[in-house]
């Protein structure tokens, strides 16, 4: 592997029931499908712990990313679909966390609170419904308020999953799925 090769990153953020996890996985699908090497990483999963590491102001999502990516890098991957809800406002230090030179794409997903509330109702089926659609629209608040210019804004409702991932592979200027290009 070429290790002056640099990192190419799209990060997928937005609030809870935007559709980040299935707008990654068909964006992998798209990928694969195109055989374009790329790897899928879900950051919520990279410190879901109780208690919550990062309220102890322990960094341990970038210290598990820069673990897991050092290892994709060694096996010779360079492209990497991240998705997390607030991804989009800590790229520098998840950047860092993936060392080396990387080029990074931020993708804020945007979906309405019925579309949200809608989606997480056939997700959460015990009694956190009401508390997820609550820290969902406080999520979408927050994201609208601090993502900056820089972040592209994606809006999901109304449109399929795969033309949400066609976008999102546009905006990254990564191989062209729809035609096969590599």
């Amino acid at each position: 592997m070429d290790a002056d090769l640099s990192t190419e990153v799209l990060f997928i953020g937005g609030r809870a029931g935007v559709g980040k996890s299935t707008v990654g996985a068909e964006v992998s699908h798209l990928l694969a499908s195109a055989e374009v090497q790329h790897a899928l990483i879900e950051g919520d999963n990279l410190d879901q712990a109780y208690p919550e590491p990062w309220r102890a102001g322990i960094d341990l999502a970038e210290q598990n990313l820069a673990a897991m990516w050092k290892n994709y890098r060694k096996a010779g991957y360079r492209r990497l679909i991240f998705t997390n809800t607030v991804s989009v406002l800590q790229i520098e230090p998840l950047i860092a966390a993936l060392g080396g030179r990387v080029r990074s794409t931020g993708v804020l997903l945007i979906a309405s609170d019925e579309s949200a509330r809608s989606r997480l109702a056939v997700r959460e089926i015990g009694s956190g419904l009401d508390e997820h659609v609550q820290r969902s629209a406080a999520a979408a608040r927050k994201l609208a308020a601090e993502a900056g210019p820089a972040i592209h804004r994606v809006v999901t409702d109304g449109r399929t999953v795969n033309q949400i991932a066609r976008d999102l592979i546009a905006l990254t200027g990564w191989p062209d799925t729809q035609n096969g290009s590599m």
